[in-house]
């Protein structure tokens, strides 16, 4: 746990610097572009959170060196290098706006061959028919494992739309790999993952409920790297013992995000798949049922409704870890609840975009408040 801590202290130190310097900054780094559909702040916010979150697992990478030295600090610093593309993609864009998802994409695609080479994180197993014959050859297993690294990064940043939402995501599925990495023993995977936990909540201190940070597309390709991996070394150093579908499970939420707005877009919409909008699950959410607890435009309001967003999607991605933290040797067990999670999921958003919420989404309804013209739009 020493290592959790370590990481908490670096990033809680490093965010809180960049908070409070960030008018020196905010030029560069400030968020200042309200207009897109996936924007709710009105303020501008530094949007380099991952600089704390990596600087976090550096120091507490070199601490583990100075105390013990092992294997845990030298897989720390070979998978913080071969993230490095990835990372500094996103920070680049950050700073800049200046690269395309393509380019991130291609840069995160970098990383995961990079962590294919080096440290043999290879997808060989899925238990997905068809699939299992493609990945065991070596062309086939590389892109495979670059699809799924860029596949859950991409994923990550997705979702990243409202104060705690992605990072207390990857919180949960950090705590979800550092348990079945500890019922394996295997305290490498273990004590990455609560390095990783450290980092993030020491952002996440910053970032929910005030949102005075946000992690960016540095911070959310980053973590979506660093999942990704975790997850494939859990399987590919514990042949037989870990399902494969258990990290797909713990990863499910953001993934069919991802994959279900390709298809509403590309198929519903008739509109490229990149192509931004305010219809995701959690723009839902926020617009159509947290709406109605906070009526008016202040800051304060607006802050508070982003924020009171999250819990709601926290829960959805407990959804699925829980079951796979209770069943992850169990293929076929895993494979229904992936199942179930799909079906509750497309059950859920056409409910929510019918105006039709279920009841417990809506404890929060206030009969005072209004619909906005905004809220009538449909997918």
């Amino acid at each position: 746990m020493l290592i959790l801590l370590i990481s908490f202290i670096v990033s809680a130190a490093i965010t809180l610097l960049i908070v409070r310097s960030s008018k020196v900054h905010a030029r560069h780094s400030g968020d200042r572009d309200f207009s897109k559909p996936q924007k709710f702040h009105i303020v501008p916010v530094p949007r380099i959170g991952g600089l704390g979150i990596v600087g976090a697992l550096l120091g507490a990478a070199a601490a583990q060196h100075w105390i013990s030295g092992g294997d845990v600090s030298r897989y720390s610093f070979v998978l913080l290098a071969c993230a490095a593309p990835a990372f500094l993609a996103g920070v680049i864009q950050d700073f800049t706006e200046a690269i395309t998802p393509r380019g991130r994409l291609v840069a995160t695609a970098c990383s995961a061959v990079l962590a294919f080479a080096v440290m043999d994180a290879a997808i060989r197993h899925t238990a997905i028919p068809g699939l299992d014959w493609v990945v065991s050859f070596s062309a086939g297993a590389l892109f495979i494992t670059v699809l799924a690294v860029a596949g859950i990064a991409n994923a990550i940043n997705i979702v990243d739309g409202f104060n705690g939402l992605a990072s207390m995501c990857v919180v949960l599925m950090l705590t979800a790999l550092a348990y079945v990495a500890y019922q394996v023993d295997d305290p490498l995977i273990g004590s990455l993952a609560l390095a990783g936990i450290g980092a993030v909540l020491g952002f996440f201190l910053w970032n929910f409920p005030a949102g005075l940070i946000f992690l960016g597309d540095g911070g959310a390709y980053f973590l979506g790297f660093f999942v990704s991996e975790l997850s494939i070394l859990l399987l590919q150093r514990n042949p037989g013992e870990v399902s494969p579908l258990f990290p797909l499970l713990v990863c499910v939420y953001p993934v069919f995000e991802t994959l279900f707005s390709i298809y509403r877009r590309q198929f519903l919409r008739a509109v490229p798949p990149s192509m931004p909008d305010g219809i995701h699950l959690h723009s839902l959410i926020y617009r159509r049922v947290m709406r109605w607890a906070v009526g008016n435009r202040s800051a304060k309001a607006l802050t508070r409704r982003n924020s009171m967003t999250s819990p709601y999607l926290w829960l959805l991605c407990m959804f699925s870890i829980v079951p796979a933290v209770l069943f992850w040797n169990n293929t076929v067990v895993l494979a229904a609840f992936l199942a179930l999670f799909g079906f509750s999921y497309i059950g859920l958003y056409w409910r929510i975009v019918r105006f039709k919420s279920p009841r417990w989404l809506r404890f929060h309804v206030s009969s005072t408040s209004s619909a906005s013209p905004a809220d009538n739009q449909r997918t």
